[in-house]
């Protein structure tokens, strides 16, 4: 048997996307991901994080207008999942995702806590915030699906609390 791959993290995604021009401008606008680089005569968009270190974090790959999405149920990707790092970041998020009609839900899973949204292909993608490690209690080993109160949360883990501590 062969050794297993040491992952270090998920470096970076590629999407497909019908119109690479909306994508990208969603991603900037919403995200506040910067434009790295274009390639293939135009048809690919790679993007980083706003302060990120990473050489890209996405990837778009412009499939035209007609293109398919694969049916609800087939095998595939179903979400991406993006970090923010305070439950404070998670509450603008939300706010953010919301104005942009792209906010589809939210989930309480013990161990974070998600936002969920759509992009203009559809793409579906989360927003969560890791709670610290040391408060996971029973969550380390469960992946619960509740309902999310962002506002309780914010008032528990948010920088007010914190300051309140």
């Amino acid at each position: 048997m062969s050794e297993a791959i040491h992952v270090a993290r998920l470096n970076h995604a590629v999407l497909f996307v019908r119109d690479l021009e909306v994508a990208i401008e969603f991603y900037q606008r919403v995200f506040g991901f910067e434009l790295v680089a274009r390639e293939a005569r135009g048809r690919m968009g790679f993007l980083r994080a706003a302060g990120g270190d990473n050489h890209h974090d996405l990837g778009l790959m412009e499939v035209g207008a007609d293109a398919l999405r694969p049916p609800r149920g087939a095998t595939g990707l179903y979400h991406l999942a993006w970090e923010v790092p305070t439950i404070d970041d998670l509450a603008v998020a939300a706010e953010t995702l919301s104005v942009a009609g792209a906010l589809s839900g939210a989930s309480d899973h013990g161990a974070t806590k998600s936002l969920y949204g759509r992009d203009p292909d559809g793409n579906e993608f989360e927003i969560m915030w890791l709670v610290p490690r040391e408060l996971w209690g029973e969550h380390e080993s469960k992946a619960i699906i509740a309902p999310l109160d962002l506002a309780a949360e914010v008032r528990r883990f948010g920088a007010a609390a914190i300051r309140q501590d």
